[in-house]
């Protein structure tokens, strides 16, 4: 693949799919600004590895799982996150956030244990199978069964006395 055909096919691919991979970021982190860090990440090692992946036809599952093993480094690795400093910034948000983003069900999903809430965004909101799913976080079947129905459970619990 030529440099020009693999930017211009590159560049497709992120125009189509930025906004789906931003949200599937948001569910795994639960913070935007950290879900903007985490996709930048995920796009400049799939950059890296395009040719390879775009031959192999998996370029959305290796930005996911990019994006899993990036945020599990992040939450590991304390001393390479950014520190609160007393220095205001410069101005202000832009204004008050959008509904969508400060939903129910993301308020809910950050509830949860943080493999729990991987799994219930991989296999409910992906709709990956139980085998992907455990292949994308390394984990056995039977553990992503079993976080999936106490993940499916907890959100139960909180999101349905809003239904009603």
């Amino acid at each position: 693949m030529r440099g020009t055909d693999r930017d211009a096919a590159f560049s497709e691919f992120v125009a189509a799919r930025q906004t789906h991979l931003r949200r599937i970021a948001y569910a795994l982190c639960g913070d935007w600004h950290r879900a903007d860090d985490l996709l930048q990440t995920a796009l400049t090692k799939l950059y890296v590895a395009w040719p390879r992946i775009r031959h192999e036809g998996g370029e959305e599952a290796y930005c996911r799982q990019i994006m899993v093993r990036a945020n599990i480094d992040e939450s590991r690795r304390p001393w390479r996150r950014e520190r609160p400093t007393d220095r205001l910034p410069e101005r202000g948000a832009d204004g008050p956030t959008p509904v969508e983003e400060r939903s129910a069900l993301f308020d809910a999903l950050q509830a949860l244990p943080e493999q729990q809430r991987k799994v219930v965004v991989l296999r409910h909101w992906l709709g990956l199978s139980v085998r992907e799913t455990a292949t994308e976080l390394g984990i056995n079947e039977g553990t992503v069964k079993s976080h999936s129905s106490r993940g499916l459970a907890a959100l139960e619990q909180v999101l349905a006395p809003q239904r009603r």
